[in-house]
C-alpha cells in the first residue's frame, strides 16, 4: 500500500464549473482533471452524488472548450426555460384577468 499525499485529489483538479439553477440535486458540474502528460479527461455529474459521465483523453485546451461549450449550452437551457415558464405564468394572468378571476 503506497501513502499518498492528501491534495492528490485536489491538485488534480484543473477546473470546476457549476451550471445554473436554484436546485443543487439537478444542477450540473463539470471537472477538468489531468492523468498523464497531456491528458485530461471532464468528469459531468448532476447533482452531489451522482457517478460521472467522463469524456476524454483530451487535451487541456480541448477540455476546456468542451466545458466551456457544456456550460455554455445548460446555461442557455436554463434561460430558455425561465422565459418560457415566465410566458406561460404571463398567459395564465391575461386568461384569468379576461375570465375576470383577478
Amino acid at each position: 500500500m503506497s501513502k499518498r499525499d492528501p491534495t492528490d485529489h485536489a491538485l488534480a483538479a484543473i477546473a470546476k464549473k457549476v451550471g445554473p439553477g436554484p436546485i443543487a440535486a439537478i444542477r450540473f458540474k463539470w471537472t477538468v482533471r489531468r492523468e498523464g502528460h497531456n491528458q485530461y479527461y471532464v468528469d459531468e455529474t448532476i447533482g452531489e452524488n451522482s457517478v460521472p459521465v467522463v469524456s476524454g483523453p483530451l487535451t487541456g485546451d480541448a477540455a476546456m472548450k468542451f466545458v466551456d461549450d457544456r456550460e455554455s449550452e445548460a446555461r442557455q437551457r436554463f434561460e430558455d426555460l425561465k422565459n418560457e415558464m415566465a410566458g406561460r405564468t404571463a398567459a395564465a394572468n391575461l386568461v384569468r384577468k379576461d375570465a375576470g378571476e383577478i
